[in-house]
């Protein structure tokens, strides 16, 4: 079946060039680096999905004074209250940016245009150590690739499909995750998403090409 979106139109697929890996030493502070200038741009309007509560709490500690201090609202999955209670919040004034987990990756319906830009903090793998995932993980010759990353892709396209929810939607997807270019796997995650922009760009110039690309008359089938 169709989609009714056109996502070439609809939605840009940022990808920074020097982010480092989640698990590296600076993620943070890039992290941080890119997001308050791209939620200052923004106005807020920003749901950053992250793939634990410990990774949420550390993003709220980057990210809450620099962006308060610019009158932009940080609500933060755990800390500033349930799921239902900060999408109600975020719903009255979307001038804020929501972190999320677990539920936020799917089921959660920020219509109306709330929602400006999407940040995928990275890849969503389940982890390795959990018992249930590693007793299905024995039942396949090839667990990283029959199980594991089949399971990562359909949590990341349901992750997307959290930023275009009418006909009149736009906004930008920022994927934090160096992996999705520096690993050979992390091209079937974007082939997995329907056909949109994509750009690449360094940390100190993403807010600015979102902005550009999201601004009345701009190029939107630009693809490179």
């Amino acid at each position: 079946v169709g989609s009714p979106f056109d996502y070439q139109k609809a939605a840009l697929v940022l990808l920074p060039t020097d982010v480092p890996e989640p698990d590296a030493p600076g993620y943070l502070d890039a992290m941080r680096r890119a997001l308050v200038p791209l939620v200052e741009a923004m106005q807020g309007r920003t749901l950053a999905l992250f793939t634990s509560h410990s990774a949420v709490d550390n993003a709220q500690r980057a990210l809450r004074e620099p962006l308060e201090a610019l009158g932009v609202g940080v609500m933060a999955q755990g800390i500033d209250g349930t799921p239902r209670q900060l999408v109600e919040a975020f719903t009255r004034n979307p001038k804020a940016v929501l972190l999320g987990t677990s539920s936020f990756w799917e089921g959660v319906d920020l219509s109306g245009g709330l929602v400006k830009a999407l940040v995928i903090s990275r890849l969503p793998f389940n982890v390795p150590t959990d018992p249930v995932f590693a007793a299905r993980s024995e039942q396949y010759e090839e667990p990283f690739g029959q199980y594991a990353l089949p399971l990562a892709i359909l949590r990341f396209r349901q992750g997307f499909g959290r930023l275009i929810r009418g006909k009149e939607d736009r906004g930008i997807v920022l994927v934090l995750d160096r992996r999705v270019q520096s690993r050979r796997y992390g091209a079937a995650f974007l082939k997995s998403l329907p056909q949109c922009s994509v750009r690449q760009a360094p940390i100190a110039e993403l807010a600015r090409v979102a902005k550009e690309w999201l601004a009345p008359g701009s190029d939107r089938g630009l693809r490179g």
